[in-house]
């Protein structure tokens, strides 16, 4: 074909039809083809010649045509330009064959190149790693984040506890009040929390309960100068801030995240509370070493401003909300299923119906009293029976919830894992969940068989591991059964859970008065084996409630 004429549709429409088999119909192109915005590096400019066989090169390979990507959703053109060069232009089309259009004519250059150039639209593979990242993810990350500081601003009073009832003069039965009314705001909300998310969205309440939180751990220091009645008000109100924190981030979850991947991300979300323990008892007693009990509060707390302003920049409530995510990962995400519009009414006679709600609350009760304990009297523990100084209290402290931290990943993969591979997610649920609980049962009754205290705090890191598999059990449960009412189904659960929390911090003061670590121990085992047999009794992994 002579170098100014028309390549005639026959010839190019069967060489295209040759680089993709999967759609495109030869008959369908003509004179005007797509190219994407540029060529890749090792592609140089061909002579007009040759255009048949460097097209060839350039879009041969079957599914992918080479390094363009997949090109069924675009038309190609060649237009002149005022060198007599041939340049390529890309345009997008909504259709799924390449486009019938005129080609306009190709003029012969004096030297013969052709050049590749941009017009519009993207390469998916020329964006940065960060914009290909899954939006997804980004939610899950910030997640992590808000539950990393969490743990962080609710673990540093176990460690500044130390100091301040030295300089106040209080006694274990005052330590225990004041841990115990942190969780009287935290179960205010638990409910409310849920309700709120569930209706309004995740992205306002946890955003809410971080700024509310934060402000609460500021004022802690003032608090405690002003007497203690104002103490317990302002820890009574960061339980309040933290208490919408895991419905709001389970009602988010539900939202944006498939069920071949709940175990993992909920894993590595409830794995931020860890690290935020490992990290608040890491750091605590540095800061308090240095400059003062005070200065815990002030730094962690401010910490909630920085993550604020990611979350207003990045998060949405749900995918539909989301105006950068790709039409490829809201399929992942819906499953090809329509996203239900928020809750309006909330079916309450028909939830509490459920025995495998009641499962659910009676097993996070169970587990809760033991986690709720270890989270907060730790420190208390290694200081008056293993006879560790403060540094040594709070660094100690860090190997169990490392553990958690680990442990409850290497749970989640291996939950997604036997979901992937066939198992139903009832069998999956009553697997890890059995772990979860039975783990911890059996070391804390070793741990008055230990005679030294590194064995103590192996063991405490091995009962913490067990538990951390308990995010792949009873944690993902509640968007197993119902995942329209995931934050209230959490609120409602976890309000039980609250109350163990309440009542096993306060009692654990009580009983140490009276009797010794080893009754409180053997309480937590008990709750850990009824938990275990309501767990395996009634629970599932099936949809009840929709």
């Amino acid at each position: 074909m002579a170098m100014g004429g028309l390549i005639s549709n026959r010839n190019l429409a069967s060489f295209i039809a040759s680089g993709n088999q999967r759609g495109i119909h030869g008959a369908d192109i003509s004179n005007r083809v797509m190219f994407p915005k540029a060529l890749c590096r090792n592609h140089q400019p061909r002579k007009l010649v040759s255009l048949q066989a460097s097209l060839q090169h350039n879009l041969g390979h079957r599914t992918s045509f080479g390094c363009f990507g997949n090109l069924e959703h675009h038309s190609i053109r060649f237009k002149n330009t005022t060198k007599n060069t041939s340049r390529p232009y890309y345009k997008s089309s909504e259709e799924s064959d390449i486009t019938e259009e005129v080609v306009d004519s190709l003029s012969s250059s004096t030297d013969g190149s052709a050049e590749a150039i941009l017009v519009q639209g993207s390469l998916q593979n020329t964006s940065p790693w960060w914009q290909r990242f899954p939006r997804r993810w980004v939610i899950v990350l910030l997640c992590f984040a808000s539950f990393l500081l969490c743990n962080m601003d609710r673990v540093n009073m176990s460690i500044a506890i130390l100091p301040m009832s030295q300089q106040y003069n209080w006694n274990s039965a005052t330590v225990g009040l004041i841990q115990s009314s942190f969780f009287w705001g935290y179960l205010l909300t638990q409910i409310l929390g849920g309700i709120w998310a569930d209706k309004f969205g995740g992205k306002v309440v946890l955003g809410f309960g971080v700024v509310w939180w934060s402000i609460a751990t500021v004022m802690t220091p003032i608090a405690a100068k002003l007497g203690l009645p104002f103490l317990l008000v302002v820890r009574a109100f960061m339980g309040i801030g933290e208490g919408v924190a895991m419905p709001a981030m389970n009602n988010m979850l539900s939202k944006w995240i498939p069920v071949s991947e709940r175990s993992r991300s909920l894993a590595l979300v409830y794995s931020g509370m860890y690290l935020g323990s490992v990290t608040g008892l890491g750091f605590s007693p540095m800061l308090i070493h240095k400059f003062g009990w005070p200065s815990v509060f002030y730094s962690f707390g401010s910490l909630g401003s920085i993550w604020f302003l990611l979350w207003l920049k990045y998060a949405y409530s749900s995918p539909k909300d989301d105006p950068d995510l790709s039409e490829e990962e809201k399929n992942i995400i819906l499953g090809g299923s329509k996203p239900r519009e928020p809750v309006t009414v909330i079916p309450w006679k028909l939830i509490l119906s459920k025995p495998p709600v009641w499962a659910l609350i009676i097993s996070h009760f169970c587990h809760n009293w033991g986690t709720f304990i270890l989270l907060t009297w730790m420190p208390t523990y290694y200081n008056q029976v293993l006879k560790f100084n403060l540094t040594e209290s709070g660094l100690l402290c860090v190997l169990p919830w490392f553990t958690m931290a680990v442990l409850a990943n290497v749970g989640g993969w291996i939950a997604d894992t036997l979901v992937s591979r066939g198992l139903s997610i009832t069998s999956v649920r009553k697997i890890m969940q059995s772990i979860g609980f039975l783990g911890p049962a059996f070391f804390l009754t070793q741990l008055s068989r230990v005679k030294t205290p590194a064995m103590a705090v192996l063991c405490m890191a091995c009962s913490q591991g067990a538990d951390s598999f308990s995010q792949s059990g009873l944690y993902s449960n509640h968007q197993d059964i119902g995942p329209r009412y995931a934050g209230v189904l959490l609120g409602l659960s976890n309000t039980a859970g609250v109350l163990a929390g309440v009542f096993g911090t306060a009692a654990t003061g009580y009983i140490l008065q009276r009797g010794s670590w080893d009754d409180v121990f053997k309480v937590a085992v008990g709750l850990y084996l009824i938990g275990t047999l309501v767990w395996n009794l009634f629970a599932t992994g099936e949809k009840v409630l929709d």
